[in-house]
């Protein structure tokens, strides 16, 4: 055993150690798409936040509650897609999971729903406002589109969809990582 200004063993020059000091590839990306996947979760549930007060009026009009400061934002009636994106939230503990036993099943399992509840009601929604956002792009005409708060809505969803479409593919991107890095466990080492 070499130390400071100690004897060192027979043999060795102190420099054997280096061969002990790195960390494998696959866990080194491992450890920085979880932090990174962790992160793409929570802006997913900050999007969520936003999308549920977007449909809390509708969700209280169901409960039969009235709230006066709410009903007077006249908020545009919620379509089938906006709660079927919502589903797309649960998904996340799905993907915890996964992160925190290293589990490839389970990580693919929450991609696939990510592209099944994520982005396929994000799609639908782009295809649906995709002809008022160009109405109002290409004339700036407000008279046919429907408007809220003085905003064009569409424009307002695109906007949502475009933050919401990045999550996902960030999610996506370092979801795939992690299960090449954990599928990469085990096999040697190739220098």
């Amino acid at each position: 055993m070499a130390s400071k200004g100690g004897p060192i063993a027979l043999g060795t020059d102190g420099a054997d150690f280096v061969h002990r000091q790195r960390v494998a590839a696959q866990y080194q990306i491992s450890a920085l798409n979880k932090s990174r996947l962790k992160y793409c979760i929570f802006f997913h549930y900050l999007l969520f936040f936003a999308m549920l007060a977007k449909l809390s009026a509708d969700i209280l009009d169901r409960l039969d509650i009235f709230i006066l400061e709410i009903e007077e934002l006249q908020i545009p009636e919620p379509l089938w897609w906006e709660y079927i994106w919502c589903i797309s939230l649960l998904l996340s503990f799905l993907g915890l999971a996964a992160v925190r036993k290293n589990r490839i099943k389970t990580m693919k399992q929450y991609m696939m729903g990510i592209i099944l509840f994520g982005f396929g009601p994000l799609m639908y929604a782009a295809v649906f406002y995709f002809t008022e956002v160009l109405e109002y792009l290409s004339d700036g005409e407000t008279e046919e589109i429907q408007m809220w708060q003085g905003y064009p809505y569409a424009l307002l969803w695109y906007g949502f969809i475009l933050l919401a479409v990045q999550v996902h593919f960030f999610s996506l991107y370092f979801a795939w990582n992690l299960v090449t890095a954990w599928k990469a466990r085990g096999t040697k080492k190739v220098d």
